[in-house]
Formats: C-alpha cells, structure tokens, sequence
C-alpha cells in the first residue's frame, strides 16, 4: 500500500499528470452543470462550518497551490532563471508586458459595459500546471530552455496575480488580524526547523489572512517565499515542502477548486449571451491575443533592447508558441473572475465560459506551433 501511495505522489509531481486531473475534474463539472445545474449548485453552495464548499477551495485548498507557487517563486530565485540578472531580465519582462498587455486588450473591448472595470485583471494570468502539462504533451522533445522560459514568466505572473488580488480585490481590512498574520509569517521565517513549523503557523497565517480580509491564499504565497533553501543535511526546507505539497495541490487542491468552479450551462442562449457580452469577449481576446501580444512582444522588445538575451537554443516561433500558452488562464483566472463577478452569478458564470473557451484555443493554438516545431526540429536532427 505504500509503495502505491509514493508512486501516485511521483505521478502527481509530474505536470502532465496533474493537467490531465484538473482537466477531468473540470469536464466532470461541466457534465453535471449540464445534466442537473441545480444539484451543482446546492453542491457548490453546502455550507460546512463557517464557509460554503466552493468558498473553502477557494479559499482553503487554493492556498496550497499558491504555497507551492510561491516555493517555485523561490526556487527560480536561489537557483533558477531569476538568480541571474541577464536571464532573468528576458521572463520578467515578458510576464510583466504579459500582464499589462492583455489587462488593455480587456479594457478596449469591454469599455462601456456595465462593471466591466471590475474584471480587468481576470486575463492577466497564466495556469502554470495546465501550461505545463500542454507543453510536456505535445513537445516532450523540445530544448529546456523553454520550459524554462514558460515557468518563469508563470511564476511571475502568479505574484503578480496575487499582488493583485491583494490589493484590488480586497474590500476590508482588519489591520489587528493583518499584523497578526505578518507576525506570525515573521516568526515561520526566523525559527528554525520550518518544515516542523509549517503546519501550525501556517494555519495560523491562513487564519488571521482569512479574518482580515486580504484573501488567504497571500498567506500561501507569503509561506512559500519564506520557506527556507538551505539545510545542514538532506533535503532543505523547501524542497521536503515542496515534495510533500505538490501531489496534494495537483491531486486535490486545484482539481476540486476546478470541479466547484467550471461548471456552467452550456446552451444556445448562455453560448449566445457570451457573444453579447463585451466583458466576456474582452476576457476571451485578452487571454488569447493580449497574451500572445505581451508575452511575444515583451521577449522580443527586450531582446531588441538589449536589455535581454534570447537563449541559442530557442527560435521566435518557439517564443510564439509558449506567448500562446500563456493564454491559458484557468485557475487564476477563475478566481479573480469570481471575486470581480461573484455577486452576480449571471455575469460570473459567463465569464467563466469565457475563461474556458480562451484557454482551450490557446491551448489547441500553440499545440499545432509546437507539433510542427518539433516535426521540423525532428527531420532537422535526422538531417545530420
């Protein structure tokens, strides 16, 4: 039994496997929303404790994603791509001009809508696991410098969503429980032993997060940035979190987030709404075009800037075939869309739809560059 259980854990640290859960987890939901929409409802809405069910992945389970986020945040800044300046310099301005360039691209296209402002972030997000998991599919044999590339801007831009949600998205603020919470994030960072601490005062962070009303999953960032790379023998800190948070974020955490959250109804009229909501196209042409634009355009303006280096390894069709990944919001972006939309169920659940139906064009998109990339890269090496 326990050789099975570490090789399900092995399994779900890989990224293939854990896009392949989230995406049954969300045709399952998108199933159910059709065939009994009420009975998915009730489900999202059963209320255990103090918060409904969808409202504990969101805020509960989600966490640990953003932990894990934030210890990859880490990782890339010990030991990664952002340890150095001038390989840095390349991601970081491509997630950056790839977060600004499709908020603009959503703006342009919703302007005039009603509460269309509320939702300007939703496109600025990339899904790191279903990404991934897209790009270990369809080009396994691609250099690694690109899914170098690709992690790094989607690090970067979960801070950035985060940072967002922190302040954007943030409607009180209990300033006792928010400096409760930063001491106790205080005191997870100076004490010895972490992966021993983590447990107790990172539910005591998440609490007081939670209570203040900044959204708990900071907190899950926070943890995963303070985490600690170093260690005296054996795996550090970090690394013994990471191994033991990844299979739950991959096998539980984002594929129940994704099951309470995707699903919608799918019909004439809701399809036929989507085409008739400007905030709903804009978060459409943000994910899919502002994406591509910023994340494409941000690579090749530093490069040409010399402010970057584009790897020798890589050709711009690579570039463009990632800039299309990065179009997949999902996780992030469901998130933000219902904390801008989750008072109107209406607008959330088209929006939804929207976020969806971007992430899989962006996904069938870059799928046939890389395929016809690897061909070719194939036939090139078959050359020699």
């Amino acid at each position: 039994m326990r050789t099975q259980t570490r090789a399900i854990a092995e399994a779900l640290r890989t990224e293939t496997i854990g896009g392949v859960i989230m995406l049954t987890a969300t045709v399952a939901a998108l199933a159910w929303a059709n065939i009994s929409l009420d009975s998915y409802e009730a489900l999202r809405g059963t209320r255990l404790g103090p918060m409904e069910l969808d409202k504990w992945a969101q805020n509960g389970l989600l966490t640990i994603f953003f932990f894990v986020a934030g210890l990859e945040v880490k990782a890339e800044l010990v030991h990664g791509e952002l340890a150095h300046v001038r390989k840095a310099a390349l991601p970081i301005i491509a997630s950056l001009a790839g977060m600004v360039v499709p908020a603009v691209v959503y703006l342009l296209v919703s302007w005039g809508e009603r509460d269309a402002a509320r939702g300007w972030a939703i496109p600025t997000a990339t899904d790191i696991a279903f990404a991934l998991a897209v790009l270990a599919v369809t080009a396994s044999a691609m250099p690694a410098a690109l899914r170098a590339f690709l992690l790094t801007c989607a690090v970067v831009d979960d801070l950035g969503a985060i940072t967002i949600i922190a302040v954007f998205y943030t409607s009180h603020v209990d300033v006792l429980m928010l400096l409760l919470g930063a001491a106790l994030l205080a005191a997870y960072a100076l004490l010895p032993h972490q992966k021993y601490t983590l447990v107790p005062l990172g539910l005591a962070a998440w609490y007081a997060f939670e209570v203040s009303g900044v959204h708990a999953t900071v907190a899950g960032v926070a943890l995963g940035l303070l985490t600690r790379t170093t260690a005296n023998q054996g795996r550090s800190p970090a690394e013994a979190a990471d191994h033991y948070f990844r299979p739950i974020s991959a096998g539980l955490a984002v594929p129940v987030f994704a099951f309470l959250s995707a699903g919608v109804k799918l019909d004439g009229s809701s399809l036929g709404a989507i085409l008739s909501d400007r905030v709903v196209l804009g978060v459409i042409a943000g994910l899919v075009l502002g994406k591509f634009l910023g994340v494409f355009g941000g690579a090749w303006l530093s490069v040409r800037l010399g402010l970057a280096k584009l790897s020798e390894e890589l050709q711009w069709r690579d570039m463009a075939a990632v800039s299309l990944l990065a179009g997949i919001g999902f996780t992030v972006s469901l998130l933000i869309g219902d904390l801008a939309y989750g008072d109107d169920r209406q607008r959330a659940e088209a929006v939804t739809t929207g976020i969806l139906a971007a992430s899989v064009v962006a996904s069938i998109l870059a799928a046939v560059l890389l395929h016809v990339r690897v061909r070719k890269h194939r036939i090139a090496l078959d050359d020699v």
